[in-house]
């Protein structure tokens, strides 16, 4: 179990679970937990890409979007899923993700799952909804609303894992403010960690970290960079990447409280419980985002326009990515506001020692109404309007004419 989605650092656990299961295998990844999103579409077929490409095993989305939707589209989904010897679900919402499982046949043919063989994998918001209770990060973190539990899907208990899953337990990205536990934060965690049920406790997950529970074995294996912590009424342990213990060494948690675990041999058998934690590109979109500012800063010192552009560009294909991912919370808002800065400081660079603006300025705008013909070719109008906005607050003025696109720069530019 873990944080995140599908990155070039949790190719390897991947390819390690397909290894470990029977061939050939079934693989099915849930678009449920991004069902609600107007781009879902393309985030499946990007998903299903990094499995052929990367992983190197094709997969099948299972097209359970909404569990109330046409009941022979559900009806085809849940026979993918009880079919299916691997099974995925990763970034989205997991409060939407759980009110379309919930009542569904779904819960029940995971659990078959655990019981006959085959691995279930989940990340992010997916491995929210493993435990007991599930943390809404979004109705927390953005909406505001004091924090709750909501009911999760109790997929472990039967194995004497009465847990609370939260994932991106380490996460640092609130600078002045503590966003660990998946947004939560201490405080906001101590004010519900009494409301979980009794003799059970929180199994906290690292990013860019996993776990995989071997029930055939019966081991925990801790992969990645990070840590696994076992908290109990606010006492916590920890056991690093690289440590393979006893399951029973969890159980005693519940059962006796926490204790310092102690390794157990090497995982050897096929029956896997996985949640990997990682994401698309990097471990979150603010990785993303610092990676473009990196190239961004190094393309302007070498005043290499084209590579800047592309380095702004890559802002736009991580929100993209991203998109569906609600435990990423003002991500969205901070990646927008390093492209827009990233414009304006092409801006400054281009008024740095040229007459004209636009003998610096045009490659790059070139570029990027280039990058808007294609999206309107496409139809996507509404990424062709942000570009033409995200445009207009750099002072760029694009008119659409009968004779084709013409731009304009604003006064800034002109000094």
């Amino acid at each position: 179990m873990g944080s995140g989605e599908t990155a070039p650092t949790m190719t390897k656990p991947h390819r390690t679970i397909f290894e470990r299961l029977e061939s050939p295998v079934d693989a099915v990844m849930l678009d449920t937990p991004f069902g609600f999103q107007e781009n879902a579409d393309d985030l499946v077929e990007k998903s299903l890409e990094y499995f052929e490409k990367s992983v190197g095993h094709m997969v099948d989305a299972a097209g359970l979007r909404r569990s109330d939707g046409d009941p022979l589209v559900v009806e085809t989904a849940l026979a993918k899923i009880r079919t299916a010897d691997w099974l995925f679900a990763g970034p989205g919402s997991p409060t939407y993700a759980l009110r379309q499982w919930v009542d569904s046949p779904v819960p029940a043919a995971f659990a078959e799952k655990l019981q006959t063989g085959g691995a279930v994998v989940f990340s992010s918001a997916a491995a929210l909804t493993i435990g007991l209770r599930t943390v809404p990060v979004y109705e927390v973190y953005k909406v505001g609303m004091d924090p709750f539990w909501l009911e999760g899907l109790d997929l472990l208990s039967a194995f004497g894992l009465p847990v609370t899953v939260i994932p991106h337990y380490d996460n640092n990205e609130g600078g002045n403010h503590d966003t660990r536990m998946c947004y939560l934060g201490e405080t906001r965690l101590q004010m519900i960690e009494g409301d979980l049920p009794e003799d059970s406790f929180i199994l906290g997950i690292d990013e860019h970290t996993g776990v995989v529970l071997d029930l055939d074995a019966d081991t925990a294996e801790i992969f990645g960079k990070g840590v696994l912590t076992l908290r109990m009424k606010g006492e916590s342990v920890t056991i690093p990447a690289g440590v393979t213990v006893s399951i029973d060494v969890l159980r005693a948690a519940g059962r006796d409280g926490l204790t310092t675990p102690t390794a157990a041999p090497a995982v050897t058998t096929t029956e896997v419980v996985a949640d990997t934690a990682s994401a698309p590109a990097g471990a979150t979109l603010l990785d993303d985002v610092r990676s473009a500012e990196a190239a961004f800063d190094a393309a302007l010192e070498r005043r290499d326009a084209d590579g800047a552009v592309t380095a702004v560009l890559s802002i736009d294909d991580a929100i993209e990515r991203w998109s569906s991912d609600t435990t990423q919370t003002d991500h969205g808002d901070q990646a927008r506001a390093a492209r827009r800065t990233m414009v304006v400081r092409l801006g400054a660079a281009a008024k740095g020692g040229v007459k004209d603006p636009r003998e610096i300025v045009g490659p790059v705008v070139g570029a990027v109404l280039e990058l808007r013909k294609v999206v309107r070719d496409e139809k996507r109008y509404d990424l062709s309007d942000v570009i033409r906005d995200e445009l207009a607050r750099a002072e760029v003025e694009v008119r659409d004419t009968p004779e084709g696109v013409e731009w304009v720069l604003g006064d800034r530019w002109n000094g």
